[in-house]
């Protein structure tokens, strides 16, 4: 029995290890590529800032409050006719993109914005005066100043899609999660449920490694340390 648990370790985990990476960071990619703007637009119209504007920020907010209000699971079912119309099916890994996306979009862009509020304000002041145009401030100053913030917040970000992902394999989404849905929990197979979500705990245990990693070596090269 030890033996075919074994085999069925090896003929499942690997492929469905790769598919769970594969939604994950193509889906961290698109999250941020929605959320960076956004989460810049929320910062400099937000009240006090170099672009303040507060119908703009009211209506991103209220947008980034309400997608971030849904449940994964009533998420993915929501987005069902998106997904058939984007990808040409509501199932498999790289649907499941697109849920994992709009979920996480939100959170990036929230992220984001207070990321870049934490940039000392003396250093805006300054900028301001010396009469730095508004995408010189944003580009030279806040990303680069809340560069090490920003990778926590990533990271928190992954971290958090690799649970999604999971998630999605209730709904046929494939990756880890399927494995110990469909052959852990329904098959009452302890070896595979242990063996899943060990994977699982260690695939965020080295993404949260390298995170902090790197957000450390960039303040140390600032001559900083976190708190």
């Amino acid at each position: 029995m030890d033996i075919e648990n074994f085999q069925l370790a090896f003929d499942l985990l690997p492929l469905q290890l790769w598919n769970t990476l594969y939604m994950v960071f193509v889906s961290s990619f698109f999250a941020v590529l929605i959320g960076l703007p956004v989460g810049i637009l929320l910062t400099i119209t937000g009240k006090g800032h170099i672009k303040e504007h507060p119908k703009i920020y009211k209506i991103l907010e209220t947008i980034v409050n309400i997608g971030r209000s849904f449940p994964f699971a009533i998420l993915m079912v929501a987005l069902i006719p998106l997904t058939r119309f984007l990808i040409g099916t509501s199932l498999g890994t790289t649907a499941s993109i697109v849920p994992l996306t709009i979920a996480a979009a939100p959170f990036v862009a929230r992220l984001i914005e207070t990321s870049l509020n934490e940039v000392d304000k003396h250093i805006l002041e300054a900028v301001i005066v010396m009469g730095s145009r508004p995408w010189q401030i944003v580009t030279k100053v806040l990303l680069k100043e809340a560069l090490p913030s920003i990778i926590s917040a990533l990271t928190l970000t992954v971290i958090s899609l690799i649970g999604y992902s999971a998630m999605a394999g209730l709904v046929g989404g494939g990756g880890l999660g399927q494995v110990a849905i469909q052959y852990g929990y329904y098959r009452f197979n302890s070896f595979i449920m242990f063996t899943t979500v060990s994977l699982l705990i260690l695939l965020v245990q080295g993404v949260q490694w390298a995170g902090k990693n790197i957000s450390e070596s960039i303040l140390k090269k600032r001559g900083k340390t976190h708190d």
